[in-house]
């Protein structure tokens, strides 16, 4: 069973929850806000990368603009089997945790 490894799955959430915004900039601003850790470019374009690869996402590149200098900005999506593969991950960590109480703050916790 694939699942997905922690820093893929920050990544993927934060596509699916940018929706068409899920640009390079945007994207790293999301999983800084989410985990209050900053991610530097290359740590991020390489992962993007990497899930390109797997097949998980797709890059789609947007129009030219004057204000990035003519050049153009690249969109993240999450592909079918990404959408899959981040499903899967969700219920292992769910599945991984249940049962498992105090150490969070739920009932019968130290």
């Amino acid at each position: 069973m694939t699942i997905l490894s922690r820093s893929e799955e920050m990544y993927m959430v934060a596509i699916w929850e940018l929706e068409d915004e899920a640009y390079g900039v945007a994207i790293r601003r999301r999983v800084t806000e989410k985990t209050g850790k900053m991610i530097s470019y290359g740590a991020l374009y390489i992962a993007l990368d990497q899930l390109l690869k797997k097949g998980y996402v797709d890059k789609i590149p947007g129009e030219p603009t004057a204000k990035r200098g003519g050049r153009k900005k690249f969109f993240y999506t999450l592909t079918d089997p990404g959408i899959e593969v981040l499903k899967r991950t969700y219920a292992h960590q769910k599945a991984l945790w249940t049962g498992v109480s105090g150490l969070i703050g739920e009932s019968g916790g130290q």
